[in-house]
């Protein structure tokens, strides 16, 4: 009975367009996998039974992303990580939305600061992939990439990534809000770091601003002062050789992100 159930409820919230729909057909689901014992794979279990149940948590994990429920996101990624680590003649990788799911977690890591986790997280998936290039999968890469341009402080490429085709699925989509939050205050202070001065209108490129009133209102958060149409960032104290270096690598991902802002304004 309770296998009946699950069978017939997975067609119907693989196909719902419904939120609360699907939070009504998750509910139903989870409770069929219970009765069958299946909330966690065991060794009697049916490959069948295994399949639906890893179907029901990626459909409640890209449900929860959707939903912008971080916490419902990780609770789903931990309870598919047993069935990813099965072995293939016990369920089959095909169809799995495992990379998808699997990237957008690093993704999570990533706009939570939680550098640690997303480079534990990558190392293991690098000892699975059996000397495959983990980068070369676009659910992947995409994660990995945006890592790797913010710790060089290419945000030109980490606009050019999230404004762009390459956006693996509209679920990586969600993020992209908060990247653009913490991009934004790292440019800030870089700005800081890097000029005494700039006009509102530079700035409302450089941090991609809708308005000046929108800049007007950024600076007065960040303490900046206003006056004749130009930001003046906190005074700069007298620079040694390391603040002179850091200074310089300043300028340059200003100089990069004004670029990228300029060539934006000319294609649009």
């Amino acid at each position: 009975m309770a296998e009946r159930d699950l069978q017939e409820v997975l067609p119907k919230l693989k196909s719902s367009h419904s939120y609360q729909e699907s939070l009504s057909l998750l509910s139903k689901a989870k409770i069929a996998l219970l009765k069958l014992n299946a909330l966690t794979p065991q060794p009697t279990t049916p490959s069948s039974i295994l399949l639906a149940a890893r179907e029901v948590f990626e459909a409640g994990a890209l449900l929860s992303i959707r939903a912008k429920d971080p916490d419902a996101f990780t609770r789903y990624v931990h309870q598919l990580t047993p069935f990813y680590e099965l072995p293939p003649e016990r369920l089959s990788a095909a169809n799995s939305e495992k990379n998808k799911i699997t990237g957008l977690y690093l993704l999570l890591l990533l706009t939570q600061g939680n550098y640690s986790g997303f480079h534990t997280e990558l190392e293991g998936l690098e000892l699975r992939q059996n000397g495959g290039l983990v980068e070369d999968d676009r659910f992947l890469g995409y994660p990995i990439k945006l890592e790797r341009w913010l710790m060089e402080g290419s945000y030109d490429l980490v606009w050019k990534a999230m404004a762009s085709r390459e956006v693996p699925s509209e679920e990586y989509g969600v993020f992209s809000e908060i990247l653009t939050s913490q991009i934004r205050n790292e440019i800030a202070s870089c700005s800081e770091t890097a000029y005494p001065s700039l006009p509102i209108s530079s700035t409302k490129n450089l941090l991609f601003l809708d308005s000046e009133g929108a800049v007007v209102s950024f600076a007065q958060s960040r303490g900046w002062a206003i006056k004749d149409g130009r930001i003046y960032f906190p005074n700069q104290v007298k620079m040694g050789v390391d603040e002179g270096n850091e200074k310089a690598l300043s300028q340059m991902v200003i100089e990069n992100t004004l670029g990228y802002a300029r060539e934006l304004e000319t294609i649009v």
